[in-house]
């Protein structure tokens, strides 16, 4: 089960630490959206994260375009793509995913780390915790809970 704590400084700048007890591993967390999402043009985001689910260490540095689709679909989806890079294999991979909202306080989430898909079910409750059900590479359990403020 991976932790994180992430301080929202601003709507489009959030830092924290997730820490991965498994491995005894702490890393930063950065999140930043230089390009807010509007009806007809995605979001920007950059990010420092830890590497891809199921490396041993390492950073990634990623930059993704993401965009909420029900205005035009009718369909609670938002999908998402980039660029990553991860230290852990020195090199650069594209990555994607797609959001589906279930309920106001219930989503999925399928992600593509460049090498595997993860796809998760997360809960979030008084706007501030998240709890995340994730079958790591489709086929093994895992959980995350986060804490925003």
């Amino acid at each position: 089960m991976r932790s994180t704590l992430i301080f929202r400084w601003h709507p489009r700048f959030h830092i924290g630490v997730e820490y991965n007890p498994r491995v005894g591993e702490v890393h930063p967390l950065v999140t930043f959206i230089p390009v807010t999402e509007t009806v007809n043009r995605p979001a920007v985001v950059l990010g420092v994260s830890s590497d891809r689910i199921g490396t041993p260490e390492g950073t990634s540095l990623y930059a993704t375009l993401s965009k909420d689709l029900q205005h035009w679909t009718g369909l609670p989806i938002a999908p998402y793509g980039g660029v990553v890079y991860g230290t852990y294999e020195k090199r650069f991979r594209a990555i994607g995913g797609l959001n589906i909202r279930i309920r106001e306080d219930l989503s999925s989430l399928v992600q593509f780390d460049g090498v595997k898909v993860h796809p998760g079910l997360t809960y979030t409750f008084n706007d501030t915790h998240a709890l995340t059900f994730l079958m790591i590479r489709g086929r093994n359990p895992g959980f995350t809970y986060t804490f925003s403020f």
